[in-house]
């Protein structure tokens, strides 16, 4: 990888992470509920938005950037589990079921949408 790559990587992961912070408040503001709906929307919007991308077949510079750097910096794993425990915690666990298997299958359907797209 070629440090203009690299950095061209780092700089679209930040606008990533600005742009799921925005998301996310923005639909957690919009349907105020106890169920992380703004992870789960950020999360599927990338996954269809990866499917999209590795559809277009790009050069491999192209997806490191948009794909890891962007596309990474925009989803949250981490979030998405920390939400799911949390929870249960709460004593939701039908929610935090519903969490996992609709961001899962959500995901994976998401990218093959956005594959055939």
């Amino acid at each position: 990888m070629t440090l203009g790559v690299l950095l061209a990587t780092g700089a679209a992961g930040a606008v990533g992470t600005l742009l799921r912070f925005s998301v996310d408040g923005a639909v957690m503001r919009a349907f105020r509920r106890p169920f992380p709906l703004g992870t789960m929307v950020v999360n599927l919007s990338a996954a269809l938005l990866l499917g999209v991308l590795v559809g277009l077949t790009t050069s491999g510079r192209t997806q490191t950037i948009v794909g890891a750097g962007l596309l990474g910096g925009y989803s949250t794993f981490s979030t998405w589990m920390l939400e799911t425990v949390r929870l249960a915690e709460d004593r939701r666990p039908g929610w935090a079921v519903a969490n996992l298997v609709v961001s899962v299958v959500g995901g994976v359907l998401g990218i093959v949408a956005g594959r055939a797209l």
